[in-house]
C-alpha cells in the first residue's frame, strides 16, 4: 500500500530523479526515501510540500539533477520499479527518515542544517530529523 499518493507521470518523476541523484540500485532506493519523506514530512523546509512533483521542484531546496540534462530522459521499467517499491513504503539505512543527503569533499559531518548524521551511503551523507521535530517520518 502507498505511503504517499502517486499517479504515472509522478511515479516516472520520481523513477527519473532517483536515476539522477542516486548511486547504483540501492543509492538510488535511498534517494527514493528521502524524496518520500518530504512528501510525508509535513515540518521544517517541507510544510508545503504534499506531493512528488512538489518534492522534485521544490525551490528552494530541491534537487541538483532537475538542472541537468539526463534528469529529463524517460524513465526506464527498471528505474519505475525502484520508485514503486519506495512509493509502497520501502526504507533503507541510512535514508530510513532522511530529509538531506549530500556528497562532501571528504568525511561526513556530524551536522547539516542542524540535523544529525544518520550515515554515509558511497559517496553520500544523510541527514534526519528528530522525532520531535518531524513525526510523521
Amino acid at each position: 500500500m502507498a505511503v504517499v499518493k502517486s499517479n504515472t507521470k509522478q511515479l516516472e518523476l520520481l523513477a527519473r530523479l532517483m536515476r539522477s541523484e542516486g548511486e547504483g540500485e540501492l543509492g538510488m532506493l535511498m534517494v527514493g526515501n528521502v524524496g518520500v519523506n518530504r512528501v510525508r514530512a509535513a515540518c521544517l523546509d517541507f510544510k508545503d510540500i504534499r506531493t512528488l512533483e512538489e518534492m522534485v521542484f521544490q525551490s528552494p531546496g530541491g534537487f541538483e539533477a532537475t538542472q541537468k540534462s539526463y534528469f529529463y530522459q524517460s524513465a526506464r521499467e527498471q528505474d519505475k520499479k525502484l520508485a514503486q517499491r519506495v512509493i509502497n513504503g520501502e526504507r533503507f539505512y541510512p535514508a530510513t527518515r532522511s530529509l538531506w543527503f549530500f556528497e562532501p569533499a571528504g568525511e561526513c559531518p556530524a551536522q547539516w542544517y542542524n540535523q544529525p548524521n544518520t550515515g554515509r551511503f558511497k559517496s553520500h551523507c544523510f541527514f534526519a530529523p528528530s522525532t520531535a521535530d518531524c513525526p510523521q517520518i
